[in-house]
C-alpha cells in the first residue's frame, strides 16, 4: 500500500515536472539570440511610428467581454478571444487587438489623435508557423482621417518593411467599392458581410470551395467580376477613393497595386482596406484600413511580430565587450562604465578567465578586455578579438577615442 501511494506520488511529480517545464501550445518562450532579434524589430517599429509623430499608449490586456466584443461579434478574431471570470464573476476577456479600446483612449483628445501601441494580444485560434496565441502587435492609427493619412500610413509600413529587409507589395481596396459591386448585382443587404468574407479568401482557397460558399447566398455568379482588369472597376462611383489614395501615395513614393476582392477580416473597416504581402513567401504578412471610432472617420497599420520575425533580414544587437577583471575590480568597474556612456554593451566577470572566454564564446561577444596586475601598471589592456584570436595592448584613452 506505502509502496503504491509513493509510485502515484512519483508519477504525479513527474507530471508536475513535465507542465512545469513546458508552454502553453501557442505561448513561447524568447532568449538569447531570437529575444535580441525581437526586440531590435520592435525598436525599428516604435523608432519609425515616433519619426511619423504618432504618441504612444497602453491599454489592459483584460477588459469587459461586451467591451472586447462590441458589435462585430461574427468576426473570427471575435470569435476566437480568450473569455475570463473573475472572483465577482464578472464576464472578461483578453484583448485581442488594439483597435477597439481606442473607442476609450481617443475620447475629448484634439483630433486628429495619433497614436501607435506595441504589445501582446491573444487570440485562441489554431496555432501554425508564424501564428501563436499570443502574439505581439504593433499598431499606429489615427483618430479624425483622411485619404492623404492612408497614402502616409503606407508609406510608413513601406519604409519599416526596407529597414527589416523584408521584400513586400502593398494591395489596396475599398469597403465601398465592394458593397456597390454587390448591390449592383442584386445580392441582398443582410448578406453583404458574409458574402465579402468569402470574396476576400480567393486568394488563400481554391475557388471551387468559394463558389460553393457562395451559392447559399444566390452569389456565385459575382467570382468572375473579381478577375477583371483594374480599368473594369472604373466605372464604379466607389472607385474614385481608389483612385484619389493611388494618387496621394505617388506623393510618398509608394507604390500600390489594386486587388479588387481584398476585404481583410473585420467588417468594421468602412473604406480603404490594405495588405501587404512578401514576395518571398506570397503571404500576407501585414495591413490595415479605415474605420469609424465613436462615429469619427480613423485609419490604422498593423505588424504581427510573429510573420516578420520570420522574414526580417537584420542581425539582433549583441553585448560589445566583456571586460575580465583579474584582481582589478575597481580599475574594470570604471573601465565598463566608460564604454557604457560610449552605447557599448559591458559585461564585467571577474577572475576565472577560461569561464569567462567560455562565456564570451557561447555569447558571441566579439572583444574580450583583460585587467590585471601588468595591464594596470603599463596603463594599458590586453584587447582580444574573439573571431581571430588576435590580442594586442591598448590604452584606454585609445580604445574611447576610437569609440567616441
Amino acid at each position: 500500500m506505502k509502496e503504491e501511494k509513493l509510485l502515484n506520488g512519483e508519477v504525479y511529480n513527474n507530471i508536475k515536472e513535465s507542465k512545469m517545464s513546458e508552454t502553453v501550445k501557442g505561448f513561447n518562450d524568447y532568449t538569447g539570440k531570437e529575444a535580441r532579434k525581437r526586440d531590435k524589430i520592435i525598436q525599428i517599429i516604435r523608432n519609425i511610428f515616433e519619426i511619423y509623430g504618432f504618441e504612444p499608449a497602453e491599454t489592459p490586456v483584460v477588459e469587459y467581454e461586451e467591451f472586447a466584443k462590441g458589435e462585430n461579434i461574427a468576426d473570427q478574431a471575435v470569435r476566437d478571444i480568450f473569455k475570463l471570470q473573475d472572483r465577482g464573476e464578472r464576464k472578461l476577456a483578453l484583448r485581442y487587438e488594439f483597435t477597439f479600446q481606442l473607442k476609450r483612449i481617443s475620447q475629448n483628445k484634439k483630433l486628429p489623435y495619433r497614436r501607435y501601441q506595441i504589445g501582446a494580444v491573444f487570440r485562441d485560434e489554431p496555432v501554425r508557423e508564424g501564428r501563436a496565441r499570443q502574439f505581439i502587435q504593433c499598431d499606429a492609427d489615427i483618430v479624425g482621417s483622411t485619404i492623404r493619412d492612408e497614402a502616409e500610413n503606407l508609406r510608413i509600413l513601406e519604409r519599416i518593411l526596407k529597414e527589416l529587409k523584408i521584400d513586400s507589395k502593398i494591395y489596396i481596396n475599398n469597403r465601398k467599392l465592394l458593397n456597390e459591386i454587390l448591390e449592383k448585382e442584386g445580392i441582398k443587404k443582410e448578406n453583404f458581410k458574409d458574402i465579402i468574407r468569402e470574396i476576400d479568401k480567393l486568394d488563400k482557397l481554391d475557388e471551387k470551395e468559394i463558389k460553393e460558399s457562395l451559392k447559399k447566398y444566390k452569389a456565385e455568379k459575382i467570382i468572375p467580376i473579381f478577375k477583371k482588369p483594374e480599368s473594369f472597376f472604373k466605372k464604379y462611383d466607389s472607385y474614385k477613393e481608389i483612385a484619389e489614395l493611388k494618387e496621394y501615395c505617388k506623393n510618398f513614393g509608394v507604390e500600390v497595386s489594386f486587388r479588387p476582392y481584398l476585404a481583410r477580416g473585420f467588417s468594421y473597416y468602412n473604406g480603404t482596406v490594405f495588405e501587404v504581402w512578401s514576395k518571398k513567401l506570397n503571404v500576407a504578412i501585414c495591413g490595415g484600413g479605415s474605420f469609424l471610432v465613436n462615429g469619427i472617420q480613423s485609419t490604422g497599420i498593423s505588424l504581427g511580430i510573429e510573420p516578420i520575425f520570420l522574414l526580417a533580414d537584420i542581425k539582433p544587437d549583441n553585448i560589445d565587450f566583456l571586460v575580465i577583471s583579474i584582481g582589478q575590480e575597481k580599475k574594470a568597474a570604471e573601465l565598463a562604465e566608460k564604454l557604457r556612456k560610449q552605447g557599448k554593451k559591458t559585461i564585467i566577470m571577474y577572475n576565472k578567465v577560461s569561464k569567462a572566454l567560455e562565456f564570451a564564446n557561447s555569447y558571441s561577444i566579439p572583444y574580450v578586455i583583460f585587467l590585471g596586475k601588468e595591464e594596470t601598471k603599463k596603463k594599458k589592456f590586453k584587447l582580444r578579438d574573439m573571431k581571430t584570436g588576435s590580442e594586442k595592448l591598448i590604452a584606454e584613452s585609445q580604445l574611447i577615442k576610437e569609440l567616441s
